[in-house]
């Protein structure tokens, strides 16, 4: 389970709180207007933003002093994250740790990674060489070797055409919450939400709600949450 204990997050004038629970194997997204917090609640639950007060709690264990590579956390960026100048395998592999030079299981493990994402043949081509979706799946390679039980993404498919977008939106439901880790996904799209989330926390206006059904959610959006849909028309 993760636990939001009284957790204050800031970011120059910006405050954001959370006092919440996300059950353990739940996928979740974060929903809201820009600039509610979303993704300043992420960088604070990963480590990249140090709370004002209260803690990050896994499994009850507080993570605050850990740094983020020893969080039990993978994430996920829009931007995939991936090191130009490395073949896909090679950005894989750096998901099990930070060598250029892997053992045969290592590289095994990349190989079926790549694999069940639908990349098998492409292992030594480099991100330039692989098309914007292909760019996706080999970043939501990484993190299915990583195994890791918490799973943070920040609108990685934001940048992708709607056909893509629901793709890989598929595969990341098959592959991982298969696997029963916990998602929190944030989006603007509340069809991304309906695709893939369970539960819906609104963040808005430097508030990050509790987690509700996402169908209800959506049938009734809180007042923030109204009118964010309502200026999208």
């Amino acid at each position: 389970m993760l636990r939001l204990d009284g957790l204050e997050l800031a970011q120059g004038d910006f405050r954001l709180r959370a006092d919440l629970e996300i059950p353990g194997g739940t996928s979740v997204a974060l929903l809201g207007p820009s600039g509610g917090g979303k993704s300043t609640l992420l960088a604070g639950i990963a480590g990249f933003l140090k709370p004002q007060s209260g803690q990050v709690l896994w499994d009850g264990r507080d993570l605050g002093p850990l740094p983020p590579g020893q969080r039990p956390i993978s994430v996920l960026f829009q931007d995939n994250n991936l090191f130009p100048h490395l073949s896909a395998l090679q950005n894989v592999v750096l998901g099990l740790r930070p060598t250029l030079r892997p053992r045969q299981e290592e590289r095994a493990r990349a190989s079926d990674a790549l694999a069940r994402v639908g990349l098998a043949g492409l292992e030594e081509r480099r991100p330039a060489q692989l098309s914007g979706g292909q760019q996706a799946r080999a970043a939501l390679a990484r993190v299915l070797v990583q195994e890791r039980p918490l799973v943070l993404m920040d609108e990685p498919f934001g940048a992708l055409g709607p056909a893509l977008k629901a793709e890989m939106l598929d595969l990341t439901r098959e592959v991982l919450v298969r696997r029963a880790a916990t998602i929190l996904m944030v989006t603007h799209d509340p069809d991304d939400a309906a695709a893939l989330a369970e539960m819906v926390v609104v963040v808005a206006e430097g508030q990050a709600e509790a987690p509700r059904p996402t169908g209800a959610v959506l049938a009734d959006p809180p007042p923030a949450l109204r009118a964010y849909l309502g200026e999208r028309g």
